[in-house]
């Protein structure tokens, strides 16, 4: 949205980052006459709500900043999230400008959008939830309960080519690996059209999410849905790139997390006491279905230290961003190999 994005990873329930299309719109410093006072129930009375985007945007963005929501699932800040709130209400491109701002909002669209703000306030369920969509990679993808909403920063990765990290052919097929509702592998689809996908996920929900999704980009031809315990249910293929952001939060930060993390289903978000039970696996298995040049690209959040203290001998490559977020490892096929022995220890 419109003022960047922080340092942050995208499960770190102290932090949000930005993953999708970014509007221009500028904070409106002409404050709108009537102030606000607190969020009006969606059935209360009209006469001091806001009549203008500039006026929706301000009136949303004060409600939130009163408000205890959490922001932590596509922006970081209570006037990016107004900004998301009021241009979906209003049917307006999400990189709009400030050229908007003027415009008038109807009645009905009015009414609609207090209904939003008061259910995000006073419900904290995250925003795309409510809206039933979600930006990644500067594609939309629908977006509820089935999967965790899209947040990872490889999208960056994606949108950068997998440059400088990936040096081998192709890529021309690529493991979205714990993919919920498919946001990374479709993204890599659509931006590599030589590629074939395959979407892999434990959880039957999820994958029928990601299927909506790839039908919704026009993917279909190019992705394949596979319902597996990571790598079971695979046969004899080998992957350029496995990507993957499985569930990498502790069982203490589990606890500890805002209500909004709490409309996610656990199974996408939690992995053992440590955080890293489904990680250890990934590493220990992941060799076995990539090229001799493929790469192994994986989120494990605020997980990394204690990653890197379990397998202190192995030279992690650790990701930096230039758009916010961390605890994005990279491994080849041959560090893989070399370290073979460690993923059993």
């Amino acid at each position: 949205m419109a003022v960047g994005q922080r340092d942050n990873d995208s499960n770190n329930p102290s932090t949000a980052r930005q993953t999708g299309k970014y509007c221009r719109l500028g904070r409106y410093n002409r404050l709108w006459p009537f102030g606000y006072t607190g969020v009006m129930g969606p059935t209360e009375s009209s006469r001091h709500h806001p009549q203008t985007v500039a006026e929706a945007l301000q009136y949303c963005s004060d409600a939130l900043e009163n408000s205890d929501v959490f922001f932590g699932h596509g922006t970081d800040n209570a006037w990016d999230e107004a900004a998301q709130m009021v241009l979906a209400i209003a049917a307006l491109p999400l990189d709009s400008d400030d050229s908007v701002m003027p415009q008038p909002l109807g009645e009905e669209a009015v009414e609609r959008l207090m209904q939003l703000l008061h259910r995000r306030v006073t419900e904290h369920r995250p925003l795309p939830y409510l809206l039933g969509r979600a930006w990644f990679a500067g594609l939309e993808f629908r977006c509820d309960q089935r999967a965790i909403i899209p947040r990872s920063p490889i999208a960056e990765l994606i949108l950068n080519g997998f440059s400088p990290w990936y040096n081998g052919p192709g890529p021309f097929r690529i493991l979205d690996l714990c993919c919920g509702g498919g946001c990374i592998g479709l993204a890599a689809a659509h931006y590599f059209p030589d590629t074939q996908v395959d979407l892999l996920d434990i959880d039957s929900a999820a994958l029928a999410l990601a299927r909506e999704n790839a039908n919704l980009l026009g993917l279909e031809d190019r992705v394949t849905i596979i319902e597996s315990n990571l790598f079971e249910g695979l046969a004899n293929v080998s992957y350029d790139l496995i990507l993957s952001n499985p569930p990498y939060v502790d069982a203490v930060d589990l606890r500890a997390m805002p209500a909004e993390y709490h409309h996610e289903p656990g199974l996408a978000l939690g992995s053992g006491v440590d955080g890293l039970d489904l990680t250890r696996r990934i590493l220990s298995a992941a060799r076995g279905f990539l090229r001799d040049s493929g790469q192994l690209i994986v989120e494990v959040g605020n997980s990394w230290t204690t990653l890197e203290d379990a397998y202190s001998q192995v030279p992690f490559t650790w990701i930096e961003f230039e758009h916010g977020g961390e605890g994005v490892f990279t491994l080849t096929a041959q560090e893989l190999e070399e370290y073979r022995t460690r993923w059993r220890e």
